[in-house]
Parts: C-alpha cells; structure tokens; sequence
C-alpha cells in the first residue's frame, strides 16, 4: 500500500510539472529583476573615437520568463545572460539597440524558456565622442640595488601615452604612472611590463574604468652596473714542436677594470684579446722577447675605467733546440700497376726543433719519409717527388720541405737473382 501510494504521488508530481489540460505542457511565469546588460563589441566604439556613457544606458533589465514548472523552478538569475551589440553603432548620442537573452547553462534555451514580458523593448544606449589628451609617463623606484653595484636611468618603452575619455575625466587625469619593484638587492639589470595607472594633480590615484589608452602596459628597464677587474688573456694555437708550456710570456697589462651591465659582466672573468700563433715565434730560443699589440675591445655597453686601449704581449721560448737528423727511413705508396721502382736518394737530412729532451731523443730510425708516386701512374723515368716527412715518438716538428729521387719503369718488381748449385757458362771449372 505504500508502494503504491509512492508511485502514485510520483505520477502525479511529474504530470503537475510537465503537463496541463489535455496533455498540453503546463507553464508558469517567474520575474527576475535587475538582469545586467552586457554590451558588446565596445572597442569598436573606441576605434570610432566613440564610447559608452553609464548615464543615460539602460544597464539592467526586468525579465518574466516562462516554462515548465521543472524548468523554471530550477532556473537561477546567474543562468540568465543580456547581452546587446554595438557594433552597428557608428555616431554619438542616444540611441536604441536590441537585446537578446542567452542562458549560461545548457540545459536552458529560449526553446524550453521563453519570455513572457520585459521592462523595455530595446535598450538606450547613450554614446559620445572621445576627448584625447596626451600625457607623460613617469616611473617610480621600489627597492635597492646591491653593495658594489649602481643603477642607471630607468627606460620606459613609452614616455608618453595617448588617453581618450569624456572630457570631464580626461581632464582630470595629471599623468600616468607605473611602478618598478627591483627587491632589496638587485645585481643584475631589471625589466619588468607594468600596469598604467592614472593620477590627478593631488597625486590622488584615478579610477581607469572610464579611461582609454592606446597603451595599457609600460616596459620598464632599470639597468644594473656593476665594477669588475677583468684578466686579458690571449689564446695560442700550438703546432708540433710548439706549445705553450715551452714559452716564457707577459701581458702588459694583466687586467684592466671595466664597468658595464651587471647581467653581461655577470660570469665574466676573462677579456680575450685575439689569438696568437706560435709557429709566428719562429724556432730558436731567444733571450729577447717579441711583442705583439692587442687593440681592447670590450663588450656593448661597457666602460673601460682604466684608460688603456691597447694591451702587449711579449713572448720567447724558454725551451727550443734545432737539429738536423738523417734518416734512411724512406719509402713510397702508391705505386702505379706495371710499375717497379728505383730509390736514387739513399739517405735525407731533416730538419727538426722542439723542446731539448724531445729532440735529443730523436734518431734517424724515429723520422718516416713517405713518397706518394700516385700522381706517376702514366710516368716513366726519373723524378723528383716531394715527400712527408713525420716523427715518430716525441713532440717534435719538422722545418722546410723536402723532396727525393726515384726512376719508376715499366714492369713488376723483379725478384732476387739466386745463387747458381753448378759452374756458370763461360768460367772454367775444376775438372
């Protein structure tokens, strides 16, 4: 019996809610008063040197909505969406624009809600004409920079702006302000993008809602400076027999002192003058040093404090020896196919220079002489052919160049005559 009661009650509700006399759906009707009206497309009004007035704007509207009871008791005020277009709107002063009711759930839709009465039938708009005025843009300062770092001007990517409104707003306007926080200690240059904010005369903060700007962010830029000692160095290419740790150098001077952005200078230790290489030096030790002149050019934006435009290295080898070494150590490559060859030079003097120990540990069987005959395929006779000489142990070079003679002829290699067993024609044997 309970059951029964229960489904019948549920029949009935559901019936009440969605359905009238001859199985018609039942409707009510509920007002919602003060619906805000949303405007749109107002930055065209802007583009057209118009804008919106509150005063004289219908901004809200009364609506008596219906549908079914479902439906219309569980509609909420927040669900009902106003909005009107003022794209059309092209001219200043009162003017009636339609309205149009949208719902921001989905459930809701002028299909299953409809509008039975509305306060107005269009809405008022009241437009007027922008009054413009150019001001300047300051910045304020928030905070401090570090111990041993200064600051520079701050640079604002505008320093005036454009501001359009009614008159009577506009002309309250000062000027337009942003504000720069760089913390408590700031070692490297700061760069923020700020709000504009608008002051009257008083230095009284302006409410922008009624102010138009063809800027509405600043970029503001307060570079850090910082003081550093920076060391001038000079790369060196090395070449066999040629290295750094067998020269006695200087730079005059070692550092210099240079001011510049913080955030360049930052991990900056080094200024590099140029490269210098060592086979310059020539190969004999000096008592005397040779100097070379470095223009100091330092980084964009930076200072140099100590006056000094040109640097000086003054290099020597500390530890250099020469000497000529023969070798017997010669052979080729590439021999042409059908070709045999003949080594005219039996022995070559190479010129060598390194440090004393790595030379005086040099022997002829230490130096390789190859010839590459692959350019002679077509060639007979004798030629002199340029050679590469390389060393075999040791960090030694090689001075000059060098060549040797060989006569390349036809035919293979031909093997070792051997030794007849028995008497050779035309010499007399034992009988």
């Amino acid at each position: 019996m309970l059951l029964s009661i229960l489904v019948a009650f549920g029949i009935w509700l559901y019936a009440d809610l969605t359905s009238g006399p001859n199985s018609a759906p039942r409707t009510i009707t509920r007002e919602f008063e003060g619906i805000p009206i949303e405007y749109l497309y107002e930055s065209t009004l802007t583009d057209r040197g118009l804008m919106l007035v509150e005063e004289g704007t219908d901004l809200t509207i009364d609506l008596e909505l219906k549908g079914t009871r479902w439906d219309i008791s569980s509609l909420d005020r927040s669900h009902i969406r106003v909005t009107a277009s003022l794209f059309d709107v092209t001219s200043p002063g009162e003017q009636r624009v339609n309205w149009n009711i949208g719902f921001t759930n989905s459930k809701f839709s002028p299909s299953n809600i409809g509008t039975e009465n509305a306060s107005i039938k269009m809405a008022s708009v009241n437009i007027s004409e922008l009054y413009s005025r150019t001001i300047d843009v300051s910045c304020e300062l928030v905070g401090n920079v570090a111990e041993t770092y200064s600051a520079g001007q701050v640079q604002l990517s505008h320093t005036q702006v454009e501001v359009r409104g009614l008159q009577e707003d506009i002309n309250r306007i000062s000027y337009a302000k942003v504000t720069l926080d760089i913390g408590e200690s700031a070692v490297e240059t700061v760069s923020q993008e700020l709000e504009l904010q608008y002051y009257d005369k008083n230095g009284q903060l302006l409410d922008k809602a009624d102010i138009h700007s063809n800027v509405e962010n600043v970029q503001a830029t307060l570079p850090v400076f910082v003081t550093k000692e920076l060391q001038l160095v000079v790369s060196f290419v090395e070449a066999p027999g040629m290295r750094r740790k067998s020269v006695d150098y200087r730079i005059e001077p070692q550092t210099i002192m240079v001011s510049g952005d913080a955030t360049q200078l930052k991990n900056m230790e080094t200024l590099r003058l140029g490269d210098y290489k060592l086979e310059e030096l020539g190969t004999t030790a000096s008592q005397n040093y040779t100097t070379t002149n470095y223009p100091i050019i330092l980084p964009d934006g930076c200072q140099n404090l100590s006056g000094v435009t040109r640097a000086a290295l003054r290099i020597r080898f500390e530890d250099m020896t020469n000497a000529t070494i023969s070798t017997e150590n010669i052979s080729w490559l590439n021999l042409p196919e059908g070709k045999r060859v003949e080594l005219l030079t039996g022995s070559l003097a190479v010129d060598v220079f390194g440090t004393e120990a790595d030379v005086s540990a040099l022997t002829g069987e230490d130096l390789i002489v190859t010839a590459d005959l692959g350019d002679y395929s077509a060639a007979s006779g004798t030629y002199t052919v340029p050679v590469e000489v390389t060393v075999a142990k040791g960090d030694v070079g090689i001075s000059g160049t060098y060549e040797v003679q060989v006569t390349i002829r036809e035919g293979s290699e031909e093997p070792p005559e051997e030794e007849p067993d028995g008497p050779v024609e035309g010499e007399a044997g034992e009988e």
